[in-house]
């Protein structure tokens, strides 16, 4: 019995193209996914800075909790325009949602911290400083300590001359033997020093540092720099200290009560 033959294939169309309208359709839906994976990406890049504390920075004077800070602050940049040492700077893209907010690097600028009523916290026109400037630990914003003790002039038994920081430093201080009122750079106020005692030396809070003598031999010249509990972490012993890396250093929100 002869089986029946298939009926032959029809023959395959050719792939049509796309309409405008679909390839429009098409680019749509491709930009916008695209935009979403953006901003998905850049809600994760500010939230990882803060989650990691990938980079701890000093806040202005006042500043209240890193969180509520965060949120408090509206990037308006008053407290910069008032500070008479431009230590405040403001937040750069590697800070996540810290981008905008108002921090101080106490090694290229300390806070002055002696300018009259604070001026930044005066400024803030949101709370993110808080305006209490009676209440002591809301207008501390770390704690100085000698992170290198080996590297301290001081506790070597030398002295120092020149500029404290070099000719090219452009940071500013305001040095009350000079004018009270007028910032003038470090590099333009040379030093002659038989035993190094910037750090406490040019500290604005009275009884925050002062180098302690290590032998009770008066001929031993060999101190160190001690902190006190007045200090308010201006970071300007950090600024001060003529070796690099510095001796001493501000800790972040670091408190007595850590120590």
């Amino acid at each position: 019995m002869a089986t029946a033959k298939k009926p032959p294939k029809p023959p395959a169309k050719a792939p049509t193209k796309p309409s405008r309208k679909q390839r429009k359709a098409r680019r749509e839906f491709l930009r916008s996914a695209a935009a979403g994976i953006a901003v998905v990406g850049a809600a994760l890049m500010g939230f990882l800075p803060v989650i990691k504390e990938w980079t701890k920075r000093l806040r202005p004077p006042g500043a209240i909790e890193e969180h509520a800070y965060l949120a408090a602050c509206i990037k308006c940049g008053q407290c910069v325009q008032v500070c008479p040492v431009e230590a405040i700077k403001l937040g750069d893209l590697d800070e996540g949602f810290g981008i905008g907010a108002a921090y101080i690097d106490a090694r290229a600028q300390a806070c002055d911290f002696s300018c009259d009523a604070v001026q930044c916290v005066l400024a803030c026109p949101t709370g993110a400083l808080s305006h209490d400037v009676d209440v002591k630990e809301q207008v501390r914003i770390g704690l100085a300590r000698l992170d290198r003790p080996n590297a301290c002039l001081a506790r070597q038994g030398k002295g120092f001359k020149g500029p404290a920081r070099g000719a090219d430093f452009d940071g500013l201080h305001r040095y009350v033997e000079v004018d009270r009122w007028t910032p003038i750079r470090v590099a333009d106020h040379p030093y002659n020093l038989d035993l190094c005692d910037l750090c406490a030396r040019e500290c604005p809070i009275e009884g925050a540092i002062t180098i302690e003598r290590l032998h009770v031999d008066l001929t031993d010249l060999r101190g160190s720099p001690v902190v006190f509990e007045p200090c308010v972490g201006c970071g300007m012993c950090e600024m001060m200290c003529p070796v690099d890396p510095p001796a001493i250093v501000v800790d972040v929100g670091r408190t007595w009560e850590d120590v």
